[in-house]
Parts: C-alpha cells; structure tokens; sequence
C-alpha cells in the first residue's frame, strides 16, 4: 500500500461492505462504504427510503436531529440514526472523503465498538488525494453548560479528547481520561471500547421500542454489583473511553478534523453536538488550516480510578 501524504486529504482505495444490527431498531442493516473525490466531505447515502427514492445526507451537524441515545443525522425522510461510532472510526483512521450507503435507518452496532470499521477500511485500503486537508483550528475557548454538565473547545497544538464521568453507581464512580489522538492511538486506546448501560434500564428501553438489538454481543451491560457480560471488559477503563470514543465521533460533524482540545464533564450526545454548534457559530473562535496535526507521543492518561458508563442510560453521565 503506497504510503499516505502528508497533509493531503484520503479517501478509501476500494469499496467494502459490511452488515450487522441496528442496537435499537433491531433489524439488519447493510452498508458498503465508497470512495469519494476530494472535497466530497463524509456523506450517508440512505437507500431503502419507502418510495424507492434514495437520498444523501451530510455528516453535519446541521443535520442533526435531537435523540436521547444516540446521534442522528436526517435530511427530510432520510434519517439515519447511531452514526457515532463510524464517524470517529473514519476521523481516527484520517479518512475525508467515503459515501456511506446504508440501506436502514440505522448504523449497524456491530460490537458496540469501532472495531468492526477500521478493519473494514484495513481491507479497502486509503489513499492519499492530491488536495490538501483542511483543520478546523481552535483560537479561543468555547463552552457550554447544561445543569453540572459541561463541554468545551480549547487551543491545543494536536487533536486532544479529554472526557471525565462521574457516575452515583458504585461500579462506575468519577474517572477521566485524556487522549491525543492519533490513527495509532484511536485504534489502540478508543477503538475497541464498546458501548453500554444499565440492566436496570433495559426493560423501560424495551418499552419504548428502543435498544431492540442490543445483547451481551455488543454492549457492555451493568448489573447492580457487576459486568454481567462473561468476558469481562476489554480495557480496565473501558466505559470512559467509550465515551471519549462518543466524544469524538459526535466532533467529527465539524466537517474537518480539529486542531484543539475538546473537553466535556458529565457529557453526552446532545452536549458534544451544543458544544460543536457553540464553536461554529462563533466564528472569531475558529480559522480553517491547512497544515498537518502534530504528532504527540502521549496517547492517553487515565486521571482516576474506576469503571465508567452510558449508552443506554440517560444523555448525562
């Protein structure tokens, strides 16, 4: 595979394809991922539509639409639903330019992690383009508030996540974590970090006609004194990192990478896209760039001890 350039934009070298269920509607859903010319930006494709006619819907977040547990872009009929964990998968790997067809409402869970997609573009392959990426560079700090809760954008020299949680559950308590990330350091630090959420909150989803596909094989689910799922979890922290993992896909409907910390405390879907709103809307807060993100050799740090969650819980963590 030749080696990408530096500072230019990518995009997949061959199509591919996977399916799996949707975590809340419960139904399979396909989807094959194309490459795209320069400039196209991330863009869903949703076929299936009843009339027969398909649509495309930016990956932007003035198209996103309010949900309580997940992020959700829609165009008119065209909505497709839990796109989080693509969407920082396809930034994790630096990847600019992909048409996503999907053939349901909703990306599929596979795992609960990103996992499932970066191998998926390990076997198409990327590209280098002959454009130029280009960042959004943060220049001042943005913040929004929402009860305790609290996001915010802040000048940094690399692509910083920062994601603390502070949870009553004495299974979970307050943990935070930091990532510089990196393609090296998503794929070894975020992205098998899979969702999660309550047993105790499963039946009243169910209720409401939510989390229909959701099992032990591809959640994490927290009992009242334990994991319950057999295995275990897959990284001491796992929970947090999930949620930094959330974090930074929700970011990703900037339209380009961002140069900048992005901090939340007691977070969720719904603040990441307020806090992405806040930042573009003020605009002296923000430059486009055309420079590559620096190479910090951090990866992430743990700030406290624990085990942390939501997913199927409520927006606030």
């Amino acid at each position: 595979m030749a080696r990408r350039q530096p500072g230019k934009q990518t995009t997949l070298r061959n199509r591919v394809a996977l399916s799996g269920v949707g975590v809340h509607c419960g139904r399979s859903v396909a989807v094959t991922l194309h490459p795209a010319e320069a400039d196209t930006g991330i863009t869903f494709l949703r076929t299936g539509i009843e009339g027969g006619c398909d649509r495309e819907v930016p990956a932007d977040y003035r198209f996103v639409r309010p949900t309580d547990l997940c992020t959700t872009v829609a165009d008119g009929e065209a909505s497709i639903a839990t796109i989080e964990h693509i969407m920082a998968a396809l930034r994790g790997a630096e990847i600019d330019n992909v048409v996503v067809e999907i053939d349901g409402g909703e990306v599929p869970v596979m795992d609960g992690s990103a996992d499932a997609f970066l191998r998926a573009f390990d076997q198409a392959g990327v590209k280098s383009l002959a454009a130029s990426r280009r960042y959004i560079r943060i220049e001042r700090a943005v913040r929004v508030e929402v009860g305790n809760s609290y996001a915010e954008f802040r000048p940094f020299n690399g692509a910083r996540v920062e994601v603390e949680i502070d949870f009553a559950n004495s299974l979970i308590g307050r943990q935070a974590i930091v990532v510089d990330v990196t393609p090296d350091t998503f794929r070894s630090d975020l992205s098998r970090a899979r969702t999660f959420g309550f047993l105790a909150d499963v039946e009243a989803l169910w209720a409401r006609g939510l989390c229909l596909g959701a099992s032990l094989d591809n959640a994490i689910v927290v009992g009242d004194d334990r994991v319950i799922n057999p295995e275990g979890l897959r990284y001491s922290d796992e929970f947090v990192r999930h949620k930094a993992l959330d974090a930074f896909g929700d970011i990703a409907l900037a339209g380009a990478p961002i140069l900048g910390s992005y901090r939340s405390y007691r977070g969720g879907h719904r603040l990441n896209v307020m806090a992405v709103e806040a930042l573009m809307s003020e605009t002296d807060a923000w430059s486009y760039v055309e420079a590559p993100a620096p190479r910090r050799e951090s990866g992430y740090a743990p700030l406290s001890a624990g085990v942390a969650a939501v997913a199927f819980g409520p927006e606030v963590s």
